[in-house]
């Protein structure tokens, strides 16, 4: 039996030169970043320049890059971080209803602590329009006292916008040029998750107008525990932790160095790869797709009239559990998911896939397949061979189903 990994937005595998380049640091250049000794400043070295390579992925300065955990806590430290500052103040957000748990989530907790949050739609494709953003923004109110150059904020406004650069269980890419220039007309910080695009797709912080960006290193073949905030030079944010002065007092704690020289050669190949990896899953995803929606009857592909991530494919197969249909294509070696790996069993369909409009049975029977840098033609091949027969054979127990 083939083992066929296409679960790529779930993690991915580590990059044979990544885990080459974190050894080292697992042992005999164990020191840590922040003693002087040699050590300890070949660690700190190194933490730089994975540093300079995450900056020139993303077309960043090197000092605008904070190391974190990973994507959850680069999204919490941005929102935390500038909205979290002002929640007394009537503070208020903008973010989305397709966005990833670390988003919403956080907006969730944001509000228990008195922050607004406004959760703008997004039209059947999964795309949000950049005018509905522009109209949620509030304006600050401010009050000058008189004979004074004293200033008191009264109410915060719109603080901060968030909204994610792809989505990760579509594919679907947002406008987040246009959003970004919404957001600098209106003074307004802008924050994206791009841990669906880094590596995926070309990206520049200031084509974006991205204030703050968060990425993962297990995305892009690096280590798991591991990821990165962007945060443009001047943006004022408060940290999550408190302890020492590790990334210039925005996230204290002793540098993961492994993780992070994995995250910074992960960077350096993702760059080196992007455009023709690109290119290559593109053809192998479309090539899947038009297959499976040949061959199963009444198969479509969710959010297939947008742009998307070139490795992402959900499609939706009517009459089918899609849990059932992840544990068939399991024991036939493909592996591949219902939607984020976060939110693996629950018992509520897909919030991104209800919130495109699908019904909950269609929500539930929908199965996401996400390709990589080492999907090949005989991975894809043995999944077109395979599926149909699967979604037959769970077709033939269902009440419902009735062949055409």
């Amino acid at each position: 039996m083939k083992n066929v990994y296409l679960d790529h937005n779930s993690t991915t595998p580590v990059a044979p030169e990544v885990l080459e380049a974190m050894l080292p640091y697992f042992s005999r250049e164990g020191g840590n970043a922040s003693s002087i000794h040699s050590p300890g400043q070949r660690a700190r070295a190194a933490v730089e320049r994975a540093r300079a390579s995450v900056a020139a992925l993303i077309g960043a300065r090197p000092a605008e890059i904070v190391f974190t955990s990973g994507g959850t806590e680069s999204d919490n430290l941005a929102l935390f971080g500038i909205a979290g500052m002002a929640a007394s103040l009537h503070a208020h957000v903008i973010t989305t209803a397709i966005e990833h748990h670390a988003v919403l989530n956080t907006c969730q907790e944001l509000e228990k602590r008195g922050v607004e949050v406004t959760y703008v739609p997004v039209n059947s494709q999964g795309v949000v329009s950049p005018e509905d953003v522009l109209h949620a923004i509030r304006p600050r109110v401010m009050r000058e006292q008189k004979d004074s150059e004293f200033t008191e904020a009264l109410n915060a406004g719109t603080m901060l916008i968030s909204v994610m650069h792809a989505n990760n269980e579509l594919g679907t890419v947002e406008p987040v040029e246009e959003i970004g220039k919404i957001a600098a007309a209106a003074d307004v910080y802008f924050h994206t998750d791009a841990v669906q695009t880094a590596g995926k797709l070309p990206i520049r912080v200031d084509e974006i107008g991205a204030d703050l960006l968060s990425i993962s290193a297990h995305k892009i073949r690096g280590p798991k525990g591991v990821g990165a905030l962007y945060v443009r030079k001047g943006t004022r944010l408060r940290p999550l932790f408190y302890g020492g002065h590790h990334e210039r007092d925005r996230r204290p704690g002793t540098e993961n160095v492994p993780g992070i020289v994995g995250l910074g050669r992960a960077a350096e190949l993702a760059a080196e790869n992007l455009a023709a990896d690109a290119a290559r899953v593109a053809a192998l995803r479309d090539r899947l797709e038009r297959e499976l929606v040949g061959r199963v009857p009444q198969a479509r592909v969710n959010s297939a009239g947008a742009p998307r991530t070139p490795n992402t494919t959900n499609i939706v197969f009517p009459y089918v559990e899609g849990e059932a249909l992840v544990i068939a294509l399991d024991l036939k070696g493909i592996a591949c998911s219902t939607g984020a790996a976060c939110s693996a069993g629950a018992v509520e369909p897909s919030h991104v896939l209800t919130a495109i409009g699908l019904a909950p049975e269609d929500a539930r029977a929908s199965l996401r397949f996400s390709l990589g840098h080492d999907t090949t033609d005989e991975d894809v091949e043995y999944a077109i061979s395979v599926i149909p027969g699967a979604v037959e054979q769970l077709r033939e127990l269902s009440p419902v189903y009735q062949k055409k």
